[in-house]
């Protein structure tokens, strides 16, 4: 059987603030415009792109027994300048942080978010998102090393 997700989001009786809720009980704030308390949705909807990337990357880096101890997904996107101003561009930044981290491994770990597994960037693909990627990796000091 597929999972099921809900949410919940209740307005804060002012302007366009909303609290929202997931099915695992954690609440955010929602409104418009966005600012230091809270987001847009479609600031949730990036995030969202980058949070599930981000753990398919990982997942995967630690598979290949990649000494990861860092990872930063970054995600920036462009929107319609027309309703519903639907995302048309997103480019997606990986920072890889570890000791001798293998360029290939980011690439396939990327590749393999991308193609089969995450389903939000799938998701923004198939909905006609131009989403483009790159990487870099940031070479860490060996643990114990002298600074």
């Amino acid at each position: 059987m597929a999972p099921e997700k809900s949410a919940r989001v209740v307005w804060q009786g002012q302007g366009k603030e909303f609290r929202a809720q997931l099915s695992a009980g954690f609440e955010y704030t929602m409104h418009a415009p966005a600012d230091a308390n809270g987001g847009t949705p479609m600031d949730y909807l990036l995030a969202g792109v980058a949070g599930c990337t981000a753990i398919d990357v990982i997942g995967i880096l630690q598979k290949k027994r990649q000494n990861v101890v860092g990872l930063e997904v970054q995600i920036h996107g462009t929107q319609a300048e027309t309703a519903p101003n639907v995302f048309t561009k997103a480019h997606i930044t990986y920072i890889v942080r570890g000791e001798n981290i293998s360029p290939a491994a980011v690439e396939q770990a990327i590749e393999l978010s991308e193609t089969k597994y995450c389903s939000a960037s799938i998701m923004f693909q198939r909905s006609g998102t131009q989403v483009t990627t790159e990487y870099r990796i940031e070479e860490t000091a060996p643990a114990g090393a002298a600074l």
